[in-house]
């Protein structure tokens, strides 16, 4: 794994697509400054791809298109199978808390795809010759390689109804994503009952795939305690749950630093 040396540059970019900012916070030594600023509009270039295939705001996306029956799956761009087989694996190990088969309107795999694409363009950047980073897009969140003076990178977790604070702050080497209606308002379904989730409250997953870690996020937003422990026996997976009561539950892999 690549160390970000103190005499690393650091680039920093945020980009808007997706519905969100995605952020990102580079360190290289072996390219050149033009040579990671190439790789980084590549890298958004690729977001912006994404985004179009599978936007389900936009009426002509191929997903759109998928949803309202006008094409069939043969007829959408590669990626749309390769997520919602994904989507498949995510509805069984999660026992239905996350179904984007479930969801008003047709399939709609949006609870996965943005860590899918930000777990996509960080192999982009690695094989550039970045030496560690972090992508930040909304909660979704990849990292690679070590932080300079570190040997994890540390991440705040943003407190679900205490604006402008953190619950805590945690730390890893692997992808973090957290799924909560505390950003965005309510837009989390019930699978089970097609229902809206209103209860505050937030979901955080920690591993090596943020492409994993997002469908498992999403899932333990919905279902909450209910679903905790079969959500936790992914191998690989950390959880951590906030509860509407503010009750809070982790399981043991989860690095917590004592200090906020």
């Amino acid at each position: 794994m690549s160390l970000a040396s103190e005499q690393s540059e650091v680039l920093i970019h945020d980009e808007e697509v997706m519905g969100t900012v995605v952020s990102f916070e580079l360190y290289f030594s072996g390219i050149s400054r033009d040579r990671a600023r190439s790789t980084v509009a590549a890298a958004c270039d690729q977001l912006h791809v994404v985004d179009g295939v599978f936007s389900t705001w936009k009426p002509e996306s191929p997903m759109s298109r998928l949803r309202r029956g006008e094409v069939g799956i043969g007829e959408v761009p590669p990626q749309i199978s390769e997520v919602l087989e994904i989507c498949s694996w995510a509805v069984e190990v999660s026992s239905g808390w996350f179904d984007p088969w479930a969801l008003p309107g047709g399939v709609d795999p949006t609870g996965l795809v943005k860590g899918w694409a930000i777990e996509q363009i960080t192999h982009l950047l690695i094989e550039a010759g970045i030496d560690a980073g972090m992508v930040n897009a909304g909660g979704d969140l990849a990292t690679f390689g070590r932080p300079p003076k570190s040997d994890a990178w540390r991440i705040g977790i943003q407190h679900p109804w205490k604006a402008d604070a953190l619950a805590c702050v945690i730390e890893t080497s692997d992808s973090v994503a957290t799924s909560g209606s505390y950003e965005r308002g309510s837009h989390l379904f019930d699978p089970h009952t097609g229902r809206l989730v209103n209860e505050p409250g937030s979901a955080t997953v920690v591993g090596a795939s943020l492409t994993v870690a997002d469908c498992l996020a999403t899932a333990l937003a919905v279902s909450g305690e209910a679903g905790f422990e079969q959500i936790s026996e992914v191998e690989g997976y950390g959880l951590y749950l906030i509860l509407p009561d503010g009750r809070e539950m982790s399981t043991s892999d989860i690095v917590f630093v004592n200090e906020i």
